[in-house]
């Protein structure tokens, strides 16, 4: 027998704001058709004045809770990943933990950017897996849409706000890939890539700071790494692009999923594509798109799910799960 991480709830959230492209044309030398041809985006959310990354997170959280038909005090572990954190501390997930009224638990932050959701399942499956939690709310969050530098149209018109979690429970497996649960993990980072995608502040500079990045650089690398993540994550437990049922992966460019889901040799109609209509939500892609499947009838129980993402850092990975 072997103890594996179950999802048993999955549920978003999304501001009510919808951003269509034709709103950039107002203040930027762009258009709905240059948007959506280089990257597949017609519309995106943006949080609300006020509304806070862990607004959006609780949201999503009590959609999770409610599928799985569990109360928030039951949570063992909150594991939150974001890159725009309410307050540079305390963390957003105790905000989090505090609004679904959780106060045996333990909360906190991870910070991959758009790989924040992969490494998130990852802490969190190993917190399972030891025997240190028996259920853990995994959400990725973000309000990206404050810091984008409004006059670079080549970044600002990609990013949205959203949020997405799932629900991990305790159950014993056999130890085989029929497994319900996450059944591999693999995830990377490297240092060097730092200057293809940053935010220009930070604390200890006192600068807030903007979204920068190198667009032709971040499309090279994450073809490349995303098709080598899956791919290991894969071999790790014996299968390839065959047993998959479906891809989810990170929603950030309509051509970077294409691409990568050719090099992994998997169809188009093996994917869950969500970035139409969220834009690139960072940490919450996955755990949106995710949902959306589930709610679209695509996901099912028993199917293999790959999630891939990659993101500043440059930080990449990939998780395995039979849902």
């Amino acid at each position: 027998m072997m103890r594996r991480a179950v999802v048993k709830g999955v549920g978003h959230y999304l501001p009510e704001r919808v951003v269509p492209n034709a709103e950039f044309e107002k203040s930027l030398d762009t258009s709905d058709e240059w948007i959506k041809s280089r990257s597949g985006i017609e519309r995106r959310h943006f949080a609300a004045e006020g509304e806070t990354t862990s607004d959006l997170a609780t949201k999503a959280a009590k959609a999770a809770l409610a599928m799985a038909g569990i109360d928030g005090k039951d949570i063992d572990a909150i594991v939150l990943a974001t890159s725009t954190a309410d307050l540079t501390f305390p963390s957003a997930a105790t905000m989090v933990q505090h609004a679904i009224g959780n106060t045996s638990g333990y909360a906190f932050d991870v910070q991959a950017v758009c790989a924040g959701f992969v490494y998130a399942m990852s802490n969190a499956n190993a917190l399972i897996v030891s025997g240190q939690a028996d259920r853990v709310l995994v959400i990725g969050a973000e309000t990206f849409s404050r810091i984008m530098d409004w006059t670079d149209r080549s970044t600002c018109v990609l990013f949205g706000d959203g949020a997405g979690a799932l629900i991990l429970e305790a159950e014993d497996g056999t130890g085989k890939t029929a497994d319900r649960g996450v059944l591999s993990t693999d995830l990377n980072s490297d240092g060097r890539y730092r200057d293809l995608l940053y935010v220009d502040g930070g604390v200890s500079t006192q600068n807030t700071g903007m979204l920068r990045m190198e667009g032709k650089e971040i499309f090279r690398h994450a073809v490349e790494k995303l098709a080598q993540t899956a791919d290991a994550a894969l071999e790790k437990i014996g299968l390839g692009a065959d047993d998959v049922d479906w891809v989810v992966p990170h929603q950030a460019n309509i051509r970077i999923i294409q691409a990568t889901a050719k090099k992994l040799g998997v169809g188009m109609d093996r994917v869950v594509v969500t970035v139409q209509d969220h834009g690139n939500t960072s940490a919450a892609s996955i755990p949106l798109a995710l949902s959306v499947g589930v709610a679209n009838g695509q996901v099912k129980q028993g199917d293999l799910i790959v999630t891939e993402a990659i993101g500043g850092g440059l930080a990449w990975g990939a998780v395995v799960i039979r849902w």
